[in-house]
């Protein structure tokens, strides 16, 4: 029982992750093209109001563009806690949900806030359609008035009264601890936050430390989010290298693999790892696991800074300190490649592409 409940739960907050992290990464790049757009000109602070006047057209437009970002960064709760609902109850929900997403935003309850608008706006909706009975002459009265105005209503009145206290005060403190890590506490949150992302290839951990990680951008935390757009992207590249480095230690279908991972590790998709952690998972989820932890430490513990929710390659150059974050991500990919074939031992897998690589050019003419 406790198994369903938790795998329905799982399921619409995916769901409403799915739909939040196009958003969030369509404002984030905006506002990073205005932000280094501004640098070209000297200027670190292109959101500032006093920019709105600037005799310079360009610089104007840069201004706009990273008030757009930010609108569009702005809707993350809303959306989220909308699309929550919608998969509990359908569209029934999205009212409700969007209402308390934006009441979660004003009263500062955070990325666990609008989870919980989203669960409430949903469950209600579904309760007040499957329990409000009305004549059938009025029946078409429940969906277009009574769950969306009684939907909206018992849902914020339990976020601004109930729910949003505690969750406000929590958001408040996780902010106030992470500005305050400093040193060896700010790269073992890296390193954490990066096994996190190496441990499950793009599953439920690996998505609550990134969508995390994304949600704090918008409270100008940018460490956490450094951490996880690097280990995004190590698992894939590290697989994908170690079976160029030891191509005889893998079969056909896996060395297809391996190029397939490799492109995806570079435009920043964790997926690409899955084919090598379904085929020996206890061999190669703790590598990716500690490969994503050392880089993400390194990237932190270095001084490097991602304030976009990119981890494939076209972001990397925008990144404060770049040479050192594609230095951690190269570390972090050795280890992976050096781990997993230190683990895969000496067999030689052969198949018919090997014995035609790997026959000597004389024989092969005698």
């Amino acid at each position: 029982m406790m198994k369903t409940i938790g795998s329905e739960l799982k399921k619409h907050v995916l769901t409403g992750i799915s739909y939040m992290i196009p958003l969030v990464i369509a404002g984030a790049v905006i506002m990073a093209i205005s932000r280094v757009g501004g640098s070209i000109y000297g200027i670190t602070d292109i959101w500032d109001a006093k920019h709105a006047e600037s005799a310079n057209n360009l610089i104007r437009l840069l201004h706009s563009l990273d008030g757009f970002g930010g609108m569009a960064l702005g809707l993350m709760f809303p959306v989220i806690a909308a699309f929550i609902g919608y998969s509990i109850s359908d569209k029934l929900a999205i009212a409700p949900g969007l209402v308390a997403g934006m009441l979660v935003k004003d009263i500062g309850a955070g990325f666990l806030g609008a989870l919980a608008a989203g669960l409430i706006a949903g469950y209600t909706c579904l309760l007040l359609k499957k329990y409000v009975k009305l004549p059938k002459a009025a029946a078409s009265v429940v969906p277009v008035f009574i769950v969306p105005v009684f939907g909206t209503l018992i849902t914020v009145l339990l976020i601004n009264y109930v729910v949003g206290i505690p969750f406000a005060s929590l958001n408040t403190g996780l902010e106030n601890w992470l500005n305050g890590l400093s040193g060896t506490n700010q790269i073992l949150m890296a390193a954490i936050i990066g096994g996190m992302v190496g441990f499950d290839l793009g599953g439920p951990v690996n998505k609550a430390a990134v969508t995390t990680a994304m949600a704090l951008l918008t409270t100008g935390i940018y460490a956490p989010n450094t951490a996880a757009q690097v280990a995004i992207i190590i698992p894939p590249l590290g697989l994908g290298l170690a079976t160029i480095l030891a191509k005889r230690k893998y079969n056909t279908e896996l060395r297809e693999a391996g190029k397939s991972s490799l492109v995806m590790g570079f435009v920043g998709i964790s997926e690409g790892a899955i084919p090598f952690a379904v085929e020996s998972p206890l061999k190669v989820m703790p590598v990716t696991v500690i490969g994503s932890a050392i880089g993400s430490a390194l990237a932190v513990g270095l001084g490097s800074v991602n304030k976009a929710p990119i981890s494939g390659f076209y972001g990397w150059f925008t990144v404060e300190m770049w040479p050192i974050y594609v230095l951690s991500i190269a570390v972090g990919t050795f280890v992976v490649a050096g781990l997993t074939i230190l683990l895969r031992g000496n067999p030689v897998i052969v198949d018919e592409e090997t014995v035609i690589d790997d026959i000597d050019e004389a024989e092969w003419e005698a």
